[in-house]
Order: C-alpha cells, then sequence, then structure tokens
C-alpha cells in the first residue's frame, strides 16, 4: 500500500470494472475530497478513455451551450467528473446510450446526490448503476481486509478477533478522518484543511443546490450535529436552539445529507414493540470534521469521556457504511430505540431478516450490563439474532453467553 496523498487502492474499484463490464453508464457518487476523481482517473487510464471536468470553467460552459455535442465522442469511455455542474447533460446521455446501447461508454462521478437534484431531468432507469464512494475505511489506510459484516453473518458469535489498538489509538483514528488529504497532515494543517472543506462545502455545493437565506446559523447547525453524531436527530429541537422554522431545518438536513456531510441512520423495527421510537439518528460522514468542528484534537478527547462517546459511536456507523458498499452481504445499517430508553446502537439485518446488533462502548472494559438492549432484542427475535456484539476498546473477544460477545472495535476493518 502507498501511503502517498490519494493513492490507497479503493474497495470500491472491483465494482467500477464490474458496473463498466455490463452497464452503460455508470456514476461514481460520494463526498468531494474523498478521492473519486484519483480512483476513476486509474479506471481511465486503463481503458483509453476521455478525461471531462465540469470543474472547468471553458469545458462547463460547453456543455451547457450544446449538451448532444459534448457527449458525442470517439473514444470507447468518456468521463465527466463533477457531472451535477451540469445535470442537463443528463438527458444527452441517455439519448446517446439509447441510440447505442453497449456497456461503459460513460464513467461520471458526482459530490452530491444527482437523483434527487431537481434539475435533473431523468436518473436513467435501467441504464445507469451508482456506487457510492466515502472518505477512506480504516483497512484502506491500513492496508487490511475490512470483512466483518460478511464474516459476523457467516460466523455470529463464534468469530474472534484479538487487537493491539488502545483507547489512544482509537482517538487517533477519530480526530484523523477518511479524507486522503487529511490522513496525509497532522495537528493544525490537518485542522486548516477540515476548516475548509466545511467553508468550500457550505460556500460552493449547498448553495449550488439551494438558496440558503440564513449561512450563519447553517454553520451553526453543522456544528450541532458534529455534536450529536451517532445520536438521536430530532428537527424540532434543533429549530428551538437555532430559532428557525422546522421546514428550514428539515430543508438544510437535505442539503448536507445530498453534499454527504452528514448520514441519518433510520431506526429499526419489525413491528416487535408499539414502544419502539421512529427517530433516525445522525451521524457526520467523517469523524474527523466532527472532532474538528468540536475543537477536539486527540490530547481534548482522552480527557472527554463524553466527547469520545458520541464520536466514536458515530465513527462506528460510518466505518459500517462505507463496509456496506462492497461487502458479500446486503443488509440494511439502522439504530434501536424504545420510549422506555431501551437501545442498540447498531442494528444489522440483511434480506433473509437475520440481525446482528452492536453496542459501541468507549471502554477497554465490557460489562453484562452493557448487553441490556441486545437481551432485548434477542428475547424478541429469537434464532434471527445472529449475535449481539459489544464493541469495546479492550484486547480480546470474550464470551457472555448464548450469541453474545464483547469484541474490539478494530475487528470492523481487520476481520
Amino acid at each position: 500500500m502507498s501511503e502517498a496523498r490519494g493513492l490507497y487502492p479503493r474497495r470500491a474499484r472491483r465494482s467500477i470494472d464490474e458496473a463498466l463490464d455490463d452497464t452503460r453508464v455508470v456514476l461514481v457518487n460520494g463526498a468531494r475530497q474523498c478521492g473519486k476523481s484519483t480512483l476513476v482517473s486509474q479506471v481511465g487510464r486503463e481503458r483509453d478513455a476521455e478525461w471531462l471536468s465540469l470543474d472547468n470553467g471553458t469545458t462547463r460552459q460547453s456543455a451547457l451551450a450544446d449538451p448532444t455535442g459534448f457527449v458525442d465522442r470517439d473514444r470507447p469511455l468518456t468521463i465527466i467528473d463533477e457531472v451535477q455542474r451540469a445535470p442537463e447533460l443528463m438527458l444527452a446521455i441517455k439519448e446517446a446510450v439509447d441510440v447505442d446501447p453497449h456497456p461503459g461508454q460513460f464513467l461520471l462521478t458526482g459530490s452530491a446526490r444527482l437523483l434527487s437534484m431537481r434539475a435533473v431531468p431523468d436518473a436513467l432507469p435501467g441504464r445507469m448503476e451508482t456506487i457510492e464512494l466515502w472518505p477512506l475505511s480504516q483497512g484502506e489506510i491500513d492496508g487490511t481486509s475490512d470483512g466483518f459484516i460478511d464474516t459476523v453473518f457467516a460466523e455470529g458469535a463464534a468469530a474472534r478477533h484479538s487487537s493491539a489498538d488502545r483507547r489512544v489509538d482509537y482517538i487517533e483514528r477519530i480526530v484523523r478522518g477518511g479524507f486522503p488529504e487529511a490522513v496525509a497532515r497532522a495537528g493544525r494543517r490537518r485542522s486548516a484543511f477540515l476548516d475548509n472543506y466545511v467553508s468550500d462545502i457550505v460556500n460552493r455545493d449547498v448553495i449550488q443546490l439551494s438558496e440558503i437565506e440564513r449561512v450563519p446559523q447553517l454553520r451553526a447547525l453543522i456544528r450541532m450535529l458534529a455534536a450529536r453524531s451517532g445520536q438521536l436527530l430530532v428537527p424540532g429541537r434543533l429549530a428551538g436552539e437555532l430559532g428557525l422554522p422546522q421546514s428550514t431545518i428539515s430543508r438544510y438536513l437535505g442539503l448536507l445529507e445530498e453534499v454527504f456531510l452528514i448520514k441519518r441512520i433510520p431506526a429499526w423495527s419489525r413491528n416487535l414493540s408499539s414502544r419502539a421510537v421512529a427517530t433516525a439518528k445522525v451521524a457526520m460522514v467523517d469523524s474527523g470534521i466532527a472532532a474538528n468542528l468540536l475543537g477536539q484534537d486527540a490530547a481534548g478527547l482522552r480527557r472527554r469521556d463524553d466527547a469520545l462517546g458520541n464520536l466514536l459511536e458515530g465513527f462506528t456507523m460510518m466505518e459500517l457504511a462505507r463496509q456496506l458498499t462492497w461487502s458479500q452481504t446486503s443488509a440494511d445499517l439502522s439504530h434501536y430505540r424504545t420510549k422506555d430508553g431501551v437501545e442498540v446502537d447498531i442494528v444489522l439485518e440483511n434480506r433473509r431478516g437475520e440481525v446482528i446488533a452492536i453496542e459501541v462502548k468507549a471502554s477497554a472494559t465490557a460489562k453484562a450490563e452493557h448487553f441490556r438492549g441486545i437481551d432485548h432484542l434477542a428475547a424478541r427475535l429469537g434464532v434471527d439474532l445472529v449475535a449481539g456484539i459489544v464493541l469495546y476498546l479492550g484486547e480480546n473477544t470474550l464470551p457472555f453467553g448464548g450469541q453474545k460477545v464483547a469484541m474490539p472495535l478494530s475487528a470492523i476493518w481487520s476481520l
């Protein structure tokens, strides 16, 4: 593995190659600076592709002036970078691939959820496959396997992992995050990158998607969301604290999700209990951004158990969200909470209805009481509960009876 900027092997590479072999249009969608352009340029060099970036003003003007002529190319593959900057191209691409339906004609990248943009005239149903690319996973950074989801669904509580990581190592991972530029920096230089990143997202991408009347309040909202990473998302409460209408908060949340700054984790329910709440949780897509917005460096987090707990849960959610984009197991990521306060931080459910229930603890020791929410679900799910896992900051996998185990959190990127 190379540790130079942007040269980390990406799990999504195989998905892109497979999609280009049988699909006319492939869209790689994800946050700015997460490595999309680097990845697709590697693909393009091997396929003799033509590269067109809509971040270039002249190129963008050409695309807007003559969309049909712009997509009429002689190369076997055309790469259009940051396609959300000229959504009118989508209709021209549709017309081109309908005339000639062979696979692998267009490889697009986008830094906003393109299919939700109001200006997109057609979503290319049946013609386009979308591949999400997130900031680097810990396994991509370390060169480890990132196989937790597939392993625990296959082996359940029999899965085993031991770890040399300590609390300080996990804290360093959180504040580093996964953007290649941030991984390559440290201290104030990393903080400067993350500050500029959030400013650019607000000033460039969010404002491109929608007119924002209250930019200072939007920035305050982003900081509030960082403090709530991994916690329940209650728009009414946020509206009250910021003095804004709830409709405005809901619109801003949608925009921040479209530009991949936050991710909502839905509530899980199988109608097992009328006491289950339907409120989603929120996670910052990158833990480094969340920590930086809160002014927390590694030294500060070592002294703040309360801040570490929230950031660790959000960090874990997003590592699993990344992994779900390439794992062989198709599963949904959610959380569970009842009105009585019984909760399970993370619920993974595959298409057969099998469930992995996960609690995240910022502690080097695991206790029986950490399984309270998992026990609640186990009593209701029966054999559908494959494993109940407490991810903690200790060294060894420890059995807690039945399908319950405590496992070092680094199992996510090491199994």
